[in-house]
């Protein structure tokens, strides 16, 4: 661990607290403003040294759930996008904290005004001071400060990814100084030459396919120059990623989690799937009723589009949305003439999407290109058939084509959107699709949901090669 690391991550902690009680001083001092007393006059008396010692113990309270939420963690968060996601889900929780004491103490704090605008502040004052640590942390970087030196051992796509990866993402504190294809005794001389002259201070074995003896010889090479070693998981690590030991009868025995989405985490996402689609069902339905009229100005046929796709544990469904085609468009694509007329953009995958696909109706190429045939989804959210987030529903003909692999995708519900759809859409191949699902299904957080949905909108923008 780089002592940079180490400073940075330590250091969030006072600067957190100092903006947290800025911002509860901030709105302070903004309710007894003139111009706000002038809209809401005061009518409650509460000294500044009777609000200080409230202030300085419930920031005490929020380090500890900013801490929970994961925004102390040692190297800290790579991506801002996720750091903000968290703030903002700390800063609610501690929020609600302050409304539960309130009303299980029978206490009245005597402004509303000034609880919502602390809260309010504390997320702008909090995520400012983050992104200006990262723009020093960056700086740094640039230096040479805090930058993993790396070793890259091995020449397959997993190698290739990285440095790809590295490379794009500096941000990442990670630097290639050297490439490895072959693990041999050359090799060993070069890379213990290069240890004793401090030229890097991490190994990364990206090829699973060396011996147990090259790989015991890697170990205790970093062992003996303290270097941390890292090692790209094959299929079978890939697969052992969520882990649950329980003692039974004084023996430990391990289960392989399918996905973090279990126990409360599902009751937590189930009643967030409930919440945010009445509210969208509610807020949207006069457009809903819009685009049924539309669609049936448009072209003959029903208003939806129905038919069985497959769910969770693989069980069928029926699926719905607003029709975009033309009347009985599945047909076609077991139709041999139109197949070899039109491209399939996912040709030698379960799935098919063609290129300017002629059965899409005039209207329908709109409500497709914004995914508004989509929003009637929501109703199959709120009966519990699919998520928010989740992997895309496939078909039935197209689950029927897959692997063992590829059955990881129906751990969970499907969802309206997902960690594929926001990475590429359509745009996507099928295994590139499904390694992003599976890595969603693994890696499951309310917090990672938040940051799909709140990057969806800008999916939907972007143009993407099928329609």
């Amino acid at each position: 661990m780089k002592r940079s690391e180490l400073l940075f991550s330590t250091i969030k902690v006072p600067l957190d607290y100092l903006a947290m009680i800025s911002a509860a001083l901030s709105a302070y001092f903004i309710r007894y403003l003139p111009i706000t007393q002038n809209f809401r006059p005061v009518v409650f008396d509460l000294p500044f040294k009777d609000y200080m010692p409230i202030v300085l113990g419930i920031g005490v309270f929020w380090l500890i759930i900013f801490s929970l939420a994961g925004l102390y963690t040692i190297g800290g968060t790579k991506k801002i996008t996720e750091e903000l996601t968290k703030i903002f889900i700390a800063c609610s929780a501690g929020l609600a904290l302050v409304l539960a004491v309130m009303v299980f103490s029978r206490y009245l704090f005597d402004s509303r005004f000034i609880i919502l605008v602390s809260w309010l502040l504390a997320i702008l004052y909090i995520s400012i001071e983050r992104l200006l640590v990262h723009l020093i942390q960056k700086m740094a970087f640039k230096v040479g400060i805090g930058v993993h030196r790396i070793i890259i051992i091995g020449n397959n796509y997993v190698a290739k990814n990285l440095i790809k990866e590295f490379q794009n993402r500096p941000l990442l504190g990670y630097k290639v100084v050297d490439q490895i294809h072959d693990f041999d005794n050359l090799s060993f001389i070069r890379l213990r030459q290069m240890a004793q002259d401090d030229k890097f201070d991490e190994i990364i074995q990206a090829d699973p396919n060396f011996s147990l003896e090259q790989k015991k010889i890697m170990v205790d090479f970093a062992d003996e120059f303290h270097l941390i070693f890292k090692y790209s998981a094959d299929m079978i690590g890939t697969q052992l990623t969520n882990l649950e030991i329980q003692t039974i009868n004084g023996l430990p025995i391990i289960e392989v989690k399918r996905t973090k989405l279990d126990g409360w985490g599902r009751i937590y996402k189930r009643v967030f799937d409930i919440i945010i689609s009445v509210l969208l069902i509610i807020i949207l339905s006069p457009l809903l009723i819009l685009i049924a009229l539309f669609i049936k100005l448009d072209s003959s046929g029903p208003i939806f589009f129905k038919y069985k796709r497959i769910g969770q544990y693989g069980k069928p469904f029926v699926y719905f949305k607003f029709r975009s085609m033309i009347k009985n468009a599945h047909q076609y694509r077991f139709d041999q003439e139109f197949l070899e007329k039109n491209e399939n953009l996912r040709a030698g995958t379960p799935m098919m999407k063609f290129k300017n696909d002629p059965r899409i109706t005039k209207f329908g190429r709109l409500i497709r290109r914004w995914s508004i045939d989509e929003l009637p989804e929501l109703f199959l959210v709120l009966t519990g058939k699919i998520s928010l987030v989740g992997p895309r529903p496939h078909e039935i003909e197209e689950v029927e084509k897959y692997s063992r692999y590829h059955k990881k995708l129906l751990a969970i519900k499907p969802g309206i959107t997902g960690l594929a759809q926001v990475s590429g859409r359509s745009d996507l191949n099928f295994e590139q699709e499904v390694k992003l699902d599976i890595y969603y299904i693994e890696n499951w957080s309310l917090g990672l949901d938040l940051q799909i949905l709140l990057k969806t909108p800008a999916a939907v923008i972007k143009k993407r090669k099928s329609q």
